[in-house]
């Protein structure tokens, strides 16, 4: 398949301008993290800098006054919180099983040197530091060398997925850099040192209104979910967030599980979905034919939203009322949002549209390992076809 340029809706444009302004990263590392050229984003960002409305992304200092007292009171305060927060962080990343065994208490005192004080450790696991320092004086066998190179690589995948990697993920990365490691392994591993894929349970939340007397569409696509090539088949739906009332609407291609179009809205009008339908068709240019699947939601059996279509070629499939399995890879990237990003009161709109945006352009689309496509990222198995 020709790959076409991509294009770029200004709801686009202003987030990745916002994501470098307000995150103060530089130009290259966004460009990098969006799969963009610096000399692009630089543009953007040169062109919206000289809008009076982008006055509001330039921080602001204020200077304080106050006393030598002062001053060192509250470095002293500062130094007694962080050694409370490392106390805290230090049992929540040690089981009550591994507090038991002093063997163990050791190992995660080595593992975490860098990162912690040693008497510090040991005061907060109960062991003496003496014990600690003959232990390391012990020759290692032949497992612990091997784990001693393997935690690095795992703790450096779960890194790089912003802690949202469990060990199923972790070990896809690390297949990939030729290391055997088990999954099983892995698991252990992470389990024992407290490396924890950042989860948030999930809220449900009714957003599909399909008591409406619009026509609706037949499913073209269940029960199979799949596509041969990219742009057949897109998904749609959209769900709100956890901030306020923000709503995210997106489009999926099932082939490659590339969120082709989105867009964020106060509301969860018809303006919302067709703004996603504007961007998946500018961004993608699919050719006659493409399936498009959604729910039932008076949004999409609209007549604006039908006559987008119906304009661009696209032919519509709808799921069967009230089915939840209807739309089932659509609804498991909402899942996925909610668990891996969702998790936090953001402060405002703008905040969760920041994080949203690197989500889904930075992350998912172009990081993220999906195990229904063979733990490969969506850009990737995009490409395939290219």
């Amino acid at each position: 398949m020709e790959r076409q340029p991509r294009s770029f809706t200004e709801e686009y444009k202003r987030q990745a301008v916002e994501l470098v302004v307000s995150s103060r990263r530089s130009v290259t590392s966004v460009a990098k993290e969006l799969g963009l050229r610096d000399s692009v984003l630089r543009r953007w960002v040169d062109k919206f800098r000289q809008e009076p409305a982008s006055a509001a992304w330039r921080p602001t200092t204020q200077a304080a006054h106050m006393s030598a007292d002062q001053a060192s009171e509250i470095v002293r305060l500062r130094q007694e919180n962080e050694r409370l927060r490392m106390e805290r962080d230090i049992l929540k990343k040690s089981n009550r099983d591994l507090r038991r065994n002093p063997d163990m208490s050791f190992r995660f005192i080595e593992d975490h040197r860098d990162a912690y004080p040693v008497r510090l450790m040991c005061a907060v696991l109960e062991v003496s530091p003496a014990g600690y320092y003959a232990w390391r004086e012990r020759p290692a066998s032949e497992r612990i060398k091997s784990n001693a190179t393997l935690l690095p690589a795992i703790r450096q995948a779960y890194r790089d997925s912003s802690g949202r990697y469990g060990s199923p993920r972790v070990h896809a990365v690390l297949r990939t850099q030729g290391r055997g490691a088990s999954r099983g392994r892995i698991e252990r591993m992470m389990r024992r040192h407290g490396i924890r894929a950042i989860l948030a349970p999930p809220r449900r939340v009714r957003t599909t209104d399909s008591r409406h007397d619009l026509a609706t569409a037949p499913n073209l696509i269940a029960p199979d979910f799949t596509a041969k090539a990219p742009n057949r088949v897109w998904l749609a739906t959209y769900i709100p967030t956890a901030e306020g009332w923000l709503y995210l609407a997106a489009v999926m291609d099932l082939f490659s599980r590339k969120i082709v179009g989105w867009a964020m809205r106060d509301h969860m009008q018809v303006e919302l979905a067709s703004a996603v339908l504007a961007m998946a068709i500018q961004q993608q240019r699919p050719p006659a034919g493409l399936v498009h699947h959604s729910d039932r939601g008076v949004q999409y059996a609209s007549r604006a939203y039908r006559d987008a279509l119906s304009s661009a070629a696209i032919v519509v499939s709808m799921s069967r009322k009230a089915d939840y399995y209807d739309n089932a890879p659509m609804e498991s990237f909402f899942h996925t949002l909610k668990t891996e990003l969702v998790h936090r009161n953001y402060k405002n709109r703008a905040e969760a549209q920041r994080d949203i945006f690197a989500f889904i352009e930075g992350f998912y689309n172009r990081t993220r390992l999906h195990s229904a496509i063979g733990y490969i990222a969506p850009i990737e198995m995009e490409l395939k076809t290219a």
